[in-house]
């Protein structure tokens, strides 16, 4: 028979979703699960947006420019603005998901075998992006012990090859919840600029921070204009992972050249959730005020809870909504299918992400799990005592 390309035999699973067989067949047996798995948010999307699909006037659902719509880029780089990031509308690529604008950059940027240095633990499709393009994750271990701060960055530099064409970061961090300073963001602007390298960030998370912390984009510092690449996207943001909409940001032209080409390729981002997207700019302050008070009662009460528990390490997060808890198990992996297969408290059981996927270590992260907490904080109580039952009674 035909055989499948050696890309997609080494095309990683998801160590976010690839349990949800078993979830499902916990459904069926009628057992409640709390999903502690994935970062998809309860809150509500802002009803502007939701408002502006119900109402608008379209009489043919049309293709939109490659790039995005020019008004909504104007908005877009409104927003930024207001962020202290300054670009232009014609700096702006619009796509669908940060996913898309993640391929997009590495293909504008690295050809097959090129390296991008990542600190790990780091998002889990980081892999998948890197093998669908061809390119080869060389990995920075930051750990649990310093609450998975950046690595020293002597660390970055020794890893620097000749195949090296850039440094990805997310942040804040998923899957750990760091916040990297502006210190930590001007080392590897130091160190880009020396080696002339590309510093892509994801910065979906922007608006999460927390204890004060205000967020310091790459795109704040100077004199990096021709070495960064934001990665950006209105799922997290607003709560419309649905949505699929995303963008890629840069002021290097060429860049945006040759991104624009993929992009062109793909036709178009979908145009009703570019017209929700767009009016999503429009939602208030207090919206993310509202949002972010929750998500810092929330992340007290999960580590609190969590600390309880003996044998268990956690890392304090200061943005996004997940953090890295490091288990008294030798698999995480077998635990997380245990837990849905095998261990219920009450008709009641748990759904986690096995860490092991966001590493591209071998055997690192085998015993931390990601959590999300995007449950409420009855359910985040109710959550963590499963997992300490379970691991009063899990054998390995």
């Amino acid at each position: 028979m035909p055989s499948i390309s050696k890309k997609g035999q080494l095309m990683p699973q998801s160590p976010i979703r690839k349990l949800v067989p078993y979830a499902e067949k916990a459904y069926k047996q009628g057992k409640t699960v709390y999903h502690l798995n994935i970062g998809q948010p309860d809150i509500k999307s802002p009803q502007i947006a939701l408002d502006a699909v119900k109402v608008h006037s379209l009489d043919i659902l049309a293709y939109t420019r490659s790039e995005g719509s020019e008004a909504y880029r104007e908005k877009i780089a409104a927003y930024y603005a207001k962020n202290n990031i300054h670009v232009k509308h014609d700096d702006i690529i619009v796509t669908t998901g940060g996913s898309e604008a993640l391929l997009f950059a590495f293909g504008s940027i690295m050809d097959v075998d090129d390296e991008i240095i990542i600190p790990e633990p780091f998002y889990a499709n980081y892999n998948g992006f890197s093998t669908a393009s061809g390119v080869k994750v060389v990995p920075v271990i930051s750990k649990i012990e310093n609450n998975f701060a950046l690595p020293p960055i002597e660390e970055f530099e020794k890893l620097i090859t000749p195949k090296t064409k850039a440094i990805l970061i997310c942040n804040p961090g998923n899957p750990t919840g760091y916040l990297y300073s502006k210190e930590e963001i001007r080392k590897l602007a130091a160190l880009v600029k020396k080696h002339d390298l590309f510093l892509i960030a994801d910065e979906v998370y922007r608006e999460f921070t927390y204890d004060g912390i205000k967020h310091y984009s790459i795109m704040e510092e100077p004199g990096l204009e021709q070495h960064t690449i934001i990665i950006d996207s209105v799922s997290k943001r607003y709560s419309m992972c649905g949505a699929r909409i995303g963008c890629l940001v840069s002021k290097n032209k060429e860049v945006i050249a040759t991104a624009l080409k993929f992009a062109q390729a793909r036709l178009s981002p979908p145009t009703l959730a570019q017209i929700a997207s767009e009016a999503a700019l429009d939602t208030p302050q207090s919206y993310f005020d509202d949002v972010i008070e929750e998500y810092v009662e929330r992340r007290n009460t999960l580590i609190s809870e969590l600390k309880k528990i003996d044998g268990v390490k956690v890392a304090t997060p200061k943005g996004a909504f997940y953090c890295i808890v490091e288990l008294p198990v030798k698999n995480s992996d077998a635990f997380a299918q245990w837990l849905l297969e095998d261990f219920n408290v009450n008709g009641e059981t748990v759904m986690v992400a096995p860490a092991a996927g966001f590493y591209s270590s071998p055997g690192v992260g085998l015993n931390q799990i990601r959590i999300a907490y995007v449950l409420n904080k009855n359910s985040l109580i109710k959550a963590v005592n499963i997992i300490k039952q379970a691991l009063k009674v899990y054998k390995d």
